[in-house]
């Protein structure tokens, strides 16, 4: 479903990502994990064209982008339709309400009609537990409601992939749990999934495949349980001891 080819970024004389390969089957959830300034995040904005590729080459149910030549904008607008991104900081409209929110991309941007949009916003804040939170304002949200939020939002525009950037790590501990479980009742539903994490407890429960990246290369990957009992590469194991 998920093909990467050749994939590099670099920013200015800093190369970040160094040739990237990676396949993902329809309805597997990946997790990434790896060090910081290892490429993870890069990767995960080069998906959805947030950050442009050097170079490479990046195809999602068979929609196609090839970075080796410009790439019209009206075409990396279509692909990012395709995803739907979870932020580490929420990034929802202050001044809406979550229904608002989550109301927002399918009115602006698929030009949906505000009835039908409200109908499946309000279902899909039920969907993340917050049907009765749909005429709160951000400031009114703890920070794991907020988060929930910010998923109900993605799955609005209705993607093939769902991707995640480290969407608990600017939450207090109690309130990771709540933000995790709707990540996994997802990935029970068969949504395609990429996250970037630093939660291994979600890599072992909910992973069908475990990536592990440094220095913007893809070090090592396999099924959670090899990754974690059983890692082959040095880099793989000192990373491991140094945070279990």
């Amino acid at each position: 479903m998920i093909s990467i080819k050749g994939l590099y970024k670099q920013f200015g004389d800093l190369e970040v990502l160094k040739g990237i390969n990676l396949e993902v089957k329809k309805g597997k959830v990946v997790v990434v994990i790896g060090p910081s300034g290892s490429g993870k995040t890069t990767m995960l904005r080069c998906l959805n064209v947030l950050e442009t590729p050097t170079k490479g080459f990046i195809s999602i149910e068979g929609q196609e982008l090839d970075f080796s030549r410009p790439v019209a904008k009206k075409n990396i607008a279509t692909f990012r339709r395709l995803t739907g991104m979870v932020f580490q900081n929420y990034n929802l409209f202050p001044h809406k309400t979550a229904l608002e929110n989550v109301m927002e991309g399918p009115v602006i941007v698929k030009n949906e009609a505000r009835d039908t949009a409200r109908k499946k916003a309000i279902a899909l804040l039920e969907k993340v537990g917050l049907g009765e939170k749909q005429d709160y304002y951000p400031a009114q949200l703890s920070g794991g409601q907020q988060q929930r939020v910010g998923i109900a939002r993605a799955l609005a525009m209705e993607p093939e992939v769902m991707l995640f950037d480290e969407p608990t790590s600017a939450l207090d501990p109690e309130l990771v749990g709540e933000v995790l479980k709707v990540m996994k009742d997802l990935a029970q539903e068969g949504m395609t999934m990429i996250v970037v994490t630093h939660e291994m407890r979600f890599a072992r429960e909910a992973a069908d495949e475990v990536i592990f990246m440094d220095q913007g290369v893809v070090v090592e990957r396999n099924k959670p349980e090899e990754i974690f009992n059983n890692p082959k590469e040095e880099r793989t194991k000192k990373f491991l001891n140094m945070i279990q």
